[in-house]
């Protein structure tokens, strides 16, 4: 890596590390609404937070999608549930993307 790449990752790297993440701890009923909303507009929960305090968003497009921690624990239940070896994480991945649809799909 040259000189020049270099200092420039590190350059992008510095705004991010000037940032500091800062938590809110507020009624249920609050926290529901400010989510909502981000959920309507499509965007983040901490992006409708810079858009309610008119701060700068950030304008590249996020990737729409939903995470779950998974313990080795959890993927030897859904081996079990699905009908294969835990070590198989891709297909229970994609078992259980086929299981969340089905359930969205109900939901519509």
């Amino acid at each position: 890596m040259s000189d020049k790449s270099q200092k420039e990752k590190w350059a992008s790297s510095a705004k991010a590390i000037k940032a500091t993440q800062v938590a809110f701890d507020m009624d249920e009923k609050l926290q529901y609404v400010i989510r909502r909303q981000a959920l309507d507009a499509g965007v983040g929960p901490a992006e409708q937070i810079r858009s309610i305090l008119s701060l700068p968003n950030n304008k590249r497009p996020k990737r729409p999608r939903l995470t779950v921690s998974l313990t080795p624990a959890d993927y030897i239940l859904l081996a079990e549930r699905y009908g294969l070896v835990a070590e198989d994480q891709l297909e229970i991945k994609r078992r259980v993307m086929d299981e969340l649809i089905a359930y969205a799909g109900q939901e519509l």
